[in-house]
């Protein structure tokens, strides 16, 4: 099967007054429709500015994109002009933050947020999109999703909030999801729940799943290959299993040390 996602020899730079910054230094890696692919390292390895080119979010300048490919069926993303980007986003390609209270607008309830994403994208009526909007709320597992559509994102729990994004990055039936570490500030029962949701909403649609972490206990719960940055850099890749298992590099055995837990579910 040929990859939906492949990212060939990707070199990113941000040229600053102080001097030129490499984030991303030959980067290769490819996932498929319905798989997980992990993107893992430490804080500053690259991982979340390699997963913004796919959606071309790095700011130009100061980022230029020095060398390689974003294939998304075949076209580089990195050649595209605006107009072809706009269609891309949220259509195609669509992403989890981290922090939905940063993320979320705080003076917009949330459903109009979700319907403003199907109107942008889909060209829907406000009524066709105040409906779409209610039953991506639903599917991202919101209890009672008509009345929480009304409310506010600080009425929201920090697990609601973040089901909020996963209907917005959703609704528009996206090919690809990034979710970028979308746990982190959940505490662990929230995180399992969030973590099962976009396990189930992939098998679903059949989606392919870009998920960006430092936490090596989730990859070995939803992933089914993992990448390892260093600086900017692909130290080790491969199946999940493989890699926990036989780590061909003292970096990826330091950070496996790190993490306590590591069972698949």
């Amino acid at each position: 099967m040929s990859a939906l996602l492949e990212i060939t020899d990707l070199r990113i730079e941000f040229r600053l007054a102080t001097g030129t910054v490499t984030a991303a230094d030959g980067v290769s890696l490819a996932v498929e429709a319905g798989q997980t692919l992990a993107l893992v390292g430490e804080s500053g390895s690259g991982k979340t500015v390699t997963a913004l080119s796919v959606l071309r979010l790095n700011p130009e300048p100061p980022c230029v994109y020095a060398g390689g490919e974003v294939l998304l069926d075949g076209r580089d993303v990195l050649r595209l002009p605006e107009k072809d980007l706009r269609r891309i986003r949220g259509n195609d390609v669509a992403m989890v933050f981290q922090d939905p209270m940063t993320s979320l607008n705080p003076l917009k309830r949330v459903g109009a947020q979700v319907a403003e994403v199907v109107r942008k994208h889909q060209g829907a009526s406000r009524a066709q999109a105040g409906a779409a909007a209610v039953e991506a709320l639903r599917e991202a597992g919101i209890p009672d999703p008509q009345r929480r559509a009304g409310q506010y994102p600080h009425q929201l729990s920090g697990g609601l909030r973040q089901r909020v994004m996963i209907a917005m990055a959703l609704v528009g039936r996206p090919r690809v999801l990034i979710a970028d570490e979308p746990t982190t500030a959940l505490d662990v029962t929230v995180q399992a729940r969030i973590l099962e949701l976009l396990v189930d909403l992939q098998r679903r649609h059949g989606m392919a799943i870009l998920l960006i972490t430092h936490d090596l206990g989730v990859v070995a719960e939803v992933a089914d290959r993992v990448v390892v940055l260093r600086s900017g850099q692909v130290v080790e890749s491969g199946e999940v299993t493989e890699v926990f298992e036989r780590p061909r590099e003292d970096y990826t055995r330091e950070l496996l040390r790190a993490t306590p837990k590591l069972e698949r579910a």
